[in-house]
């Protein structure tokens, strides 16, 4: 009666990292959604915590820092991994939105998206000019596909990340708060789902093939 030995009890492991989809789901999108709700819910009127008065996008980014460090939390209690790329936000947004908190300057908070973006823009394009497919060790799971198709997604996506981070200050720099709010919750995750549904042509052709299929013939 040795069936749950070393190996039944590695896979009992690594079946419990393997959350419903709904509720990664919830940890992606929750404090996002969350930010967006106290911010409109308090647009208009400064809140008073604390003997200062704080505008409301400041306010919903005092909110916005611990509901992301804790949805990063489960997710890594759940999967028992983060990517590069949720650990460099989790990093980021506490440095900005908290210089933002601090100084009672949302200035910094609209920043950190370009800061974002030009650093993945940057660490794709180093990639790609190195030939180092970075992008393909992150994600080969998810899209297997062969070596020039994930070169080819990686500029795609260096040129993308770099686009937001334009479009960003173009929009905060010109336009209201609140309008800046709307193009950060909505906005860039919507460029950046049509971005992936337009590369479908690219997955499907430098698909790898399946196991089967070699199989077959």
């Amino acid at each position: 009666m040795q069936q749950n030995g070393p190996v039944g009890r590695n896979k009992d492991r690594d079946a419990m990292k393997e959350p419903k989809a709904w509720v990664l789901q919830v940890l992606e999108w929750g404090p996002l959604l969350l930010f967006f709700a106290v911010f409109m819910l308090n647009r208009g009127s400064d809140v008073a915590l604390w003997g200062q008065a704080y505008t409301p996008l400041v306010f919903a980014t005092l909110i916005f820092i611990p509901a992301l460090a804790l949805a990063t939390l489960i997710r890594w209690r759940l999967t028992g991994k983060l990517s590069p790329m949720q650990i460099a936000t989790l990093v980021l947004v506490a440095v900005f939105g908290g210089l933002s908190v601090w100084l009672n300057d949302p200035r910094f908070f609209k920043i950190k998206p370009t800061i974002i973006y030009l650093l993945f823009a940057g660490l794709l394009g180093f990639s790609y000019a190195t030939g180092r497919n970075w992008l393909q060790a992150v994600l080969s799971e998810a899209l297997p596909m062969d070596a020039e198709g994930w070169r080819k997604l990686t500029l795609r996506m260096a040129l993308l990340f770099l686009g937001l981070a334009v479009a960003n200050e173009i929009v905060w720099r010109s336009m209201s708060e609140t309008a800046w709010v709307y193009f950060k919750t909505f906005g860039m995750p919507l460029v950046i789902f049509v971005f992936l549904l337009g590369n479908a042509g690219l997955y499907r052709a430098h698909a790898l093939p399946e196991p089967g299929d070699k199989a077959g013939g």
